[in-house]
């Protein structure tokens, strides 16, 4: 079976002019034309489209959609492991949303808010098992203790700060900024500071953390469309310390 430009753009809620662009960026090439010259799409370019959409929803920019989309991994295979990030990204947000709700309960009945619950959806220890696995109980253990002596506005900072960060990032990836640039690591160095609160940084552990970013969508989703740029960034500080 095969879909005219129109009819695809209206079941993936998008436009022909959109799918004509994918097209010359070769994101989604169509797999045959009907007699009037108009493009036609078959099974896999649903697949292919149905995978730039879900990136594009994560905020991936075409570039890095471009890299996804060169690597030697089938269509199928492909969307069981969006499926399982999405799944983890919907536990993640069912227990956040949960946890606002009842401190917008508790706010509304004038009951006394615990910051432990306030701050509940920052879960620090949701990455416990990749710390051990890669730098040992120890440095996990250190990293807990540290965070649990932070009074609750401090642990406020240190949150909004990687966010702050994460920001930074974004904005000189998108201004065309080189990750060995010297407004590129004057972030990365904010970043080693707001990494060494918990933690000894050296420069295995900083290309590691770097190479983890891109590797696991999980920490690569702070970095949306831009974590190979902050990979690299990092790398390049490991080498200069």
């Amino acid at each position: 079976m095969k879909w005219s430009i129109q009819k695809l753009a209206r079941a993936a809620g998008t436009t022909s002019r959109t799918l004509r662009y994918y097209g010359e960026r070769g994101l989604l090439t169509p797999t045959g034309s009907g007699a009037n010259g108009m493009r036609l799409y078959d099974e896999s370019a649903l697949g292919t489209l149905l995978r730039i959409r879900i990136l594009r929803d994560y905020g991936v920019g075409l570039e890095a959609i471009e890299d996804v989309l060169r690597r030697d991994v089938d269509t199928v295979s492909a969307l069981k492991e969006h499926a399982v990030q999405m799944r983890h990204h919907r536990r993640e947000l069912t227990r956040r949303i949960a946890s606002l709700e009842r401190t917008i309960s508790k706010m509304e009945g004038g009951e006394q808010l615990m910051a432990d619950e306030v701050f509940e959806e920052f879960d620090h220890t949701q990455h416990r098992e990749e710390v051990e696995q890669r730098w040992g109980t120890k440095a996990y253990a250190d990293s807990d203790r540290w965070w649990r002596s932070l009074s609750d506005a401090e642990k406020k900072s240190f949150q909004q700060e990687q966010k702050d960060i994460a920001t930074a990032y974004g904005e000189l990836a998108e201004s065309g900024a080189a990750p060995d640039s010297t407004e590129a690591q004057a972030v990365t160095a904010r970043h080693v500071a707001w990494l060494s609160g918990p933690t000894t940084v050296s420069p295995e552990y900083l290309r590691g953390l770097g190479e983890m970013y891109v590797a696991d969508p999980r920490f690569g989703a702070n970095y949306p469309g831009y974590v190979e740029f902050v990979r690299d960034a990092m790398a390049v500080y490991a080498e200069r310390m």
